[in-house]
């Protein structure tokens, strides 16, 4: 079997125990994958092991992943070891959801047309019909879901129908401004990133930079975070923070705010589609370069 992708990343997880970095690089090593990047990181109070392996084979015409995969799990299972095995040149499916602020999509957008953001976007989801213009410029399918109190369940349906047609392996919530059921939640565990400011949970609700602005504050930042069932309150995957002082008035605030948001979000994203990210615990383990 034959594949055109030359990088490979094998990222696992598994109990802290010695040989546990042996087992996966020296399993690299007789098949013959030259290791190009690895990182890894032992948790001790968890009792956690972590490594992420970027690599590529020798023989790249001959690399058979199924096989591959098939012959490391004789060996992982002996450490109760999880894992994956990645292409580093996979595109992820994607769906956007958005309401009407345009920052972040619009950043996305921008990233996803210069191959910055290796993504396959598959559709954008709103609940308004604000920026279907800007999905259709970018030859997007765009679908304009209403939702009141009363329609929440029906309307979630037909997002969770886009998602099932499209395959999408990640949800981007690119400021949707509604809060997902507990079954949504549950639904896209661990493949659903949230943006927001850091400026919760002391400035809630309308206009948080204008409360910011009468409090004075002197940083203002964003946290880009796995969905859960708790507002805003996901496994946290980047963050990011600017200083302000008192020159900046409200309307400043927002705009430094949105560009931290339009950064934040995309690293986070990167993070994800690299399979840096695990989850343990309810929180997360970032391993980088």
């Amino acid at each position: 079997m034959t594949t055109m992708a030359t990088t490979w990343i094998l990222s696992a997880q598994c109990e802290s125990r010695l040989g546990s970095v042996d087992v996966l690089t020296r399993f690299l090593k007789e098949q013959h994958c030259y290791i190009t990047e690895v990182s890894s990181f032992d948790d001790y109070r968890a009792g956690q092991f972590f490594i992420r392996a970027a690599f590529r084979p020798e023989a790249t015409g001959d690399f058979d992943p199924s096989a591959f995969e098939a012959d490391f799990q004789e060996r992982a299972s002996a450490f109760n070891m999880t894992f994956e095995l990645t292409p580093a040149s996979k595109r992820v499916k994607t769906i956007i959801m958005v309401s009407k602020a345009d920052h972040c999509l619009n950043d996305l957008l921008y990233r996803h047309r210069t191959g910055q953001l290796p993504l396959d976007i598959q559709a954008i989801v709103s609940n308004h019909p604000d920026l279907e213009p800007l999905a259709q410029w970018h030859g997007l399918p765009y679908y304009h879901f209403p939702v009141t109190a009363g329609t929440k369940s029906s309307q979630e349906a037909k997002i969770r129908q886009v998602i099932e047609e499209t395959e999408a392996e990640l949800v981007v919530l690119a400021r949707y401004m509604q809060v997902l059921s507990p079954a949504m939640c549950n639904l896209l565990t661990g493949r659903a990133i949230n943006i927001h400011h850091s400026l919760l949970p002391g400035f809630r609700g309308a206009r948080p930079y204008h409360q910011a602005y009468e409090k004075g504050v002197k940083m203002v930042g964003a946290t880009a975070h796995y969905i859960n069932d708790d507002l805003d309150e996901g496994p946290i995957i980047a963050q990011g923070i600017e200083p302000v002082d008192h020159a900046h008035y409200p309307e400043d605030l927002v705009i430094k705010g949105r560009d931290i948001e339009c950064l934040t979000l995309a690293r986070a994203i990167q993070l994800h589609i690299e399979r840096r990210v695990f989850m343990h615990s309810g929180r997360t383990v970032i391993l980088k370069h």
